[in-house]
């Protein structure tokens, strides 16, 4: 029964400490390699945080088509420490996924990733993605 308790408490604690995270919410992306920018929102997906394509806009901020609305394009991401997030990012203008490093400072969002390709590590600055809501 005691570790029964204890279990949902530990449950009901993670669950409470993600609905809170300050990461959540709509996030508005910087302009990618053609120009184009998206909205983010990000939400609970499990014990992470994950972040779909929810708008794509073009070079002059109107709304556009994109295959890419519903994707996720971060996932498996949770803080580490003071701001900082860690997990996984995608890059709808070169289709690349990258682990990703996300610096939360107040209404900016600055996004990195890296990847290893044929054993060399490459990495991308994403630029700072700015809060939406």
């Amino acid at each position: 029964m005691r570790t029964t308790l204890l279990g949902l408490a530990l449950a009901f604690g993670l669950a409470s400490a993600a609905s809170a995270d300050p990461l959540l919410g709509s996030w508005r992306t910087a302009a990618d390699d053609n120009g184009h920018s998206g909205l983010i929102e990000v939400t609970v997906c499990g014990r992470s945080l994950c972040g779909e394509l929810v708008g794509a806009f073009d070079q002059n901020g109107n709304p556009m088509p994109s295959p890419n609305i519903g994707r996720l394009i971060i996932w498996d991401t949770n803080p580490t420490q003071g701001g900082d997030y860690v997990g996984r990012v995608y890059s709808p203008d070169r289709d690349e996924e990258y682990d990703s490093r996300l610096v939360l400072t107040g209404d900016s969002l600055w996004v990195s990733g890296c990847r290893r390709v044929f054993g060399v590590r490459g990495c991308r600055e994403g630029g700072v993605w700015t809060r939406e809501n």
